[in-house]
């Protein structure tokens, strides 16, 4: 398979340049096509995510794109941290919690009803969904639920030693995530043998595998076509804002617009994964993607915290406690056994409906 130009090569360009007319001549106009060009960035972003993970194979090419998605969002909310100033404290929390509850329960919840309405019955690797889910339960309760407990500082501040640790842990629980998926343990994040519908090829056995060359360049056009979908939605986001205010929901829906935004090419990619009945790969990224956000974004937000003596609150209230616990122990039963039905994504389904509706009605 050979590079050829085409329209997702040109949108990522496109999208970019649209984004710097945006900041040099705003205006309605120079907004509706920034809406257009974000959507057609995050489908370009998918297609060049599909070329290097089938260039580089399961679990690495969906690694590439949540880490690829959240190394842009801890920047942008780096960014935001630094000029915002201390009302900027609980920004990290709400954006991770955020991220978590739409892949857990949005992402998945959607991928698991679709794949389960067209397949009947789908399956995947227990064993690399409960490491999964080990890991993503001890990072959200040590950094979002632990410092509304501590009493070095009261919550949800931690003090500067304990922010060292959380962060220290977070990495470290990360990093080896990722070693046992990529490396001791990667048969548990392959796709199982699947059963395939009469008459159906799969296209990844029989596809020609891309050449280096064009996965190299699909990997800088999908960095550029992420950089253009988060830089398009900080554009939108005070028009995301003033939509908000006027409909008089709380602020905190700006910041679940915004994360849905960036999220938009892993949801994108998860779905087309388990329409073609690749449920596998539709976890790893979702799962993948919600570990990245805690695992990355919380080290790096306070090391910035302790540098620029600006503190973060990372503890939730009690409402957002009770909806993290509910998603974390749903997963963990749901995601245990390695099959799925459509009962499964309508419970999923079913928290993230009151996850939006109760930040909008809170």
């Amino acid at each position: 398979m050979k590079f050829k130009l085409d329209w997702t090569a040109i949108a990522p360009f496109a999208a970019l340049l649209i984004l710097g007319l945006a900041v040099v001549v705003p205006n309605a106009w120079i907004l509706g096509l920034g809406a257009i060009a974000l959507a057609a960035a995050v489908f370009a972003a998918v297609h060049h995510a599909e070329v290097v993970a089938h260039r580089v194979g399961e679990p690495f090419g969906t690694l590439v794109l949540a880490i690829a998605v959240t190394v842009i969002e801890v920047a942008l909310i780096v960014s935001v941290m630094v000029t915002g100033g201390p009302e900027k404290a609980g920004l990290p929390r709400d954006t991770v919690f955020a991220a978590i509850m739409i892949v857990c329960t949005g992402i998945v919840g959607i991928c698991l009803l679709v794949g389960g309405w067209r397949h009947h019955e789908q399956s995947f690797q227990a064993q690399g969904a409960n490491a999964t889910l080990a890991v993503l339960c001890a990072l959200s309760v040590l950094t979002m639920i632990l410092p509304d407990f501590t009493s070095t500082i009261p919550g949800p501040v931690l003090s500067p030693s304990q922010l060292v640790f959380v962060g220290i842990i977070s990495l470290v629980l990360y990093v080896v995530f990722v070693f046992v998926q990529t490396v001791r343990h990667r048969d548990y994040f392959l796709p199982p043998v699947a059963i395939l519908e009469p008459g159906h090829v799969e296209d990844d056995v029989h596809a020609p595998l891309p050449t280096t060359g064009y996965a190299i360049a699909s990997g800088g056009l999908l960095l550029l076509s992420l950089l253009a979908v988060v830089g398009l939605a900080k554009l939108l986001s005070p028009a995301v804002e003033a939509g908000v205010a006027k409909a008089g929901a709380p602020e905190a829906v700006v910041g679940v617009v915004i994360a849905a935004l960036v999220l938009l090419p892993e949801g994108v990619a998860a779905l087309r994964a388990a329409r073609l009945n690749r449920l596998q790969t539709s976890l790893n990224l979702a799962l993948g993607s919600a570990l990245a956000s805690i695992g990355l974004t919380i080290p790096t937000v306070a090391a910035v915290s302790l540098v620029i003596g600006q503190p973060i609150a990372l503890g939730l209230g009690p409402k957002e406690i009770v909806l993290l616990l509910l998603t974390l122990l749903v997963s963990t039963i749901t995601l245990g056994t390695g099959r799925s039905t459509v009962l499964q994504g309508v419970v999923h389904l079913v928290i993230f409906a009151t996850f939006l509706f109760l930040s909008v009605v809170p």
